[in-house]
C-alpha cells in the first residue's frame, strides 16, 4: 500500500510539472506570435531584403530631345531636331557587390529577430515565476493565519483558566492582521505582474493567468560550458555587422572603377529643295560610347578609411559585449548556486522550527505555554517558508537567464 501511495504521489508531481511547463510554453508561444516588437523587427528585416531588388538595377536611361532654333545648314540639308539616348553601365561585378552588401545587412538584421525573441522568452519566463512567487507566498500566509487562529483559540482557553493574559490574545490578533495585510499586498502585486505579462502577450491586462501550485524542486547543479557564449546571437550580430562592412568596402572598390556608357544620337535633316543628289535629306544616326572616370576619388578613399574605422569599432563593441555577457553568466551561475544554498539552509531551519513548535504544543498539555515563544516560532517558520519560495524562484529565474545566454 505504501508503495502504491508513493507511485501515486510521483505521478501527481510529474503531471503537475508537465502541466506547468505546458502552461508556460503556451504563454511563450503567444508572446512570440503577438509581440509588436518582434513584428516590427521582422518588417524591418523584410524591408532590408526588399532592397536587393532596388540595387539590382542599372542607372536611369537618359533620353533627350532638342530643336534647332537656328537650323544649321549642311551639304545634305538643314538640321531640324535631335533625339538622343544613353545608358550607363557599372563596372563588371558592381551589381553583384551591391547585392552581397545588402545580403550581409539582412543577415545582421535577422540576428536582431533572434535576439529579441530570446529576450522575450526570458522576460515571459521570469514574469511567470514572479506570478508563482506571489501566489505561493499568499498560500503560505493563509496557512500561517489559520495556524494563528488555532493559537488564538488556545490562548482564549488558557485565558479562562488564568494561564494566559489578554495581552497574549491581542498579540496573536495583531499578528493575524499583519499577515492579512501582507497577503493583500501580494494580491495587488500579483495583479500588477499579471497585467505586465498580459501586455507582453499583447492582450487585455486583466486576462486571468493560471499559476501552478509548484514549479518543481531545485535540481542538482549542472556544469555550464561558458564557451557556448561564442555563438550567442548578440555576438554573432557583431560578426555579421563586421562582414557587412567588408562587403561595403568591396562595393566601394567597385565604385572606384569607371562607368561605361552606350548611346545613340539621331538628327533629323530636311531635304534641300530643287536639288537632286545622293543623301539629300538623309538623317544622321550616330552611335556613341562614353566612359565616366572618377579622377578625383577622395570620396572613395574617405569611405575606405571609414570602413576600416568602423570594423575596429565593431571589434571593440563585440569584445565589450562579450565581457558583459560573460560577467552576467558568471553572476547568474553564482546566484543560482546561492539560491540552492539558501533553499537548503531555510529548509533545515524550517524543520527545526517545526520541532520547536511541537515542543511548545506538548508543554501546553502540562499547563505551561509561552505565547511570546509561540509567536516567535511562528514568525520564524513564516520567514523560512517565504525564503524557500524566494530561493526557488531565484533559482528558476537564473536558470532562465542562463538558458538565454548559452542555449
Amino acid at each position: 500500500m505504501r508503495k502504491i501511495q508513493w507511485v501515486f504521489v510521483c505521478l501527481c508531481l510529474f503531471f503537475g510539472l508537465k502541466s506547468e511547463a505546458q502552461e508556460l510554453q503556451m504563454l511563450i508561444n503567444k508572446a512570440l506570435e503577438n509581440s509588436p516588437r518582434i513584428q516590427q523587427i521582422e518588417k524591418k528585416y523584410e524591408r532590408t531584403l526588399e532592397r536587393k531588388k532596388e540595387v539590382n538595377t542599372l542607372p536611369n536611361t537618359e533620353i533627350g530631345a532638342g530643336v534647332f532654333v537656328s537650323t544649321p545648314e549642311t551639304r545634305t540639308g538643314a538640321q531640324r531636331f535631335k533625339l538622343s539616348a544613353k545608358q550607363m553601365i557599372p563596372w563588371f561585378g558592381t551589381i553583384t557587390a551591391r547585392e552581397n552588401y545588402i545580403k550581409s545587412l539582412s543577415e545582421a538584421s535577422y540576428q536582431e529577430i533572434v535576439i529579441t525573441k530570446r529576450k522575450l522568452v526570458n522576460s515571459v519566463t521570469q514574469l511567470y515565476y514572479k506570478l508563482y512567487e506571489s501566489k505561493a507566498k499568499q498560500k503560505v500566509l493563509e496557512e500561517n493565519r489559520k495556524l494563528l487562529e488555532t493559537y488564538e483559540k488556545l490562548a482564549l482557553t488558557s485565558l479562562e483558566v488564568d494561564k494566559a493574559s489578554a495581552v497574549d490574545v491581542l498579540k496573536l490578533q495583531i499578528r493575524q492582521n499583519e499577515i492579512i495585510q501582507q497577503k493583500e499586498i501580494l494580491q495587488e502585486q500579483f495583479l500588477g505582474e499579471q497585467a505586465s505579462l498580459n501586455k507582453m502577450l499583447n492582450r487585455e491586462a486583466d486576462v486571468s493567468i493560471k499559476v501552478p501550485e509548484s514549479i518543481g524542486p531545485i535540481e542538482k547543479f549542472k556544469v555550464i560550458n561558458v564557451d557556448n557564449l561564442k555563438v550567442h546571437p548578440e555576438l554573432v550580430k557583431y560578426d555579421k555587422l563586421y562582414a557587412s562592412v567588408m562587403q561595403s568596402e568591396l562595393l566601394n572598390k567597385k565604385n572606384e572603377k569607371p562607368l561605361i556608357g552606350f548611346g545613340i544620337d539621331y538628327i533629323n535633316v530636311e531635304e534641300r529643295p530643287n536639288m537632286n543628289f545622293n543623301d539629300n535629306g538623309k538623317d544622321i544616326i550616330m552611335p556613341m560610347v562614353s566612359v565616366s572616370i572618377p579622377l578625383f576619388n577622395n570620396k572613395n578613399k574617405s569611405l575606405s578609411k571609414q570602413n576600416r574605422l568602423q570594423q575596429e569599432e565593431i571589434s571593440f563593441q563585440k569584445q565589450e559585449r562579450k565581457n558583459v555577457l560573460e560577467a552576467t553568466l558568471k553572476n547568474a551561475i553564482a546566484k543560482q548556486k546561492a539560491a540552492v544554498i539558501a533553499y537548503q539552509t531555510n529548509a533545515k531551519n524550517l524543520g527545526q522550527a517545526k520541532s520547536a513548535e511541537q515542543i511548545l504544543l506538548k508543554s501546553y498539555e502540562t499547563g505551561i505555554i509561552e505565547f511570546n515563544d509561540v509567536l516567535d516560532i511562528q514568525e520564524l517558520q513564516l520567514r523560512f517558508q517565504m525564503n524557500m519560495i524566494t530561493s526557488v524562484v531565484n533559482y528558476y529565474e537564473k536558470r532562465s537567464l542562463i538558458n538565454y545566454l548559452i542555449k
